[in-house]
């Protein structure tokens, strides 16, 4: 068994308005973490989404359960969308809904 390398840290100074200093000082009592990691976890989760926006395929996510669960939305939406948007014309050439 060996030792784990010495971790550096560097402190960090922050001004926060009292609104964030009872925030994070709640969330600190709430979830028996320090001030310090809560901040540390936001500050990666807010890389990790602003990161995560930019990988390909991610907005396929985003897309996912967007039209919500509406009894309206045909089953067969993906396979079928440019009949619903582009419908054909009915014999007398109006469209159908």
């Amino acid at each position: 068994m060996h030792a784990s390398p010495k971790r550096v840290r560097e402190p960090v100074q922050v001004y926060l308005e009292p609104d964030d200093k009872a925030l994070l000082d709640q969330l600190a009592e709430e979830t028996s973490l320090s001030r310090a990691e809560l901040l540390r976890r936001g500050l990666r989760r807010i890389a990790a989404d602003l990161r995560g926006a930019r990988a390909p395929g991610r907005s396929l996510d985003l897309l996912i359960g967007a039209l919500g669960t509406d009894a309206d939305i045909p089953p067969d939406l993906s396979t079928r969308h440019e009949e619903y948007l582009y419908p054909a014309p009915h014999a007398d050439g109006s469209r159908r809904d």
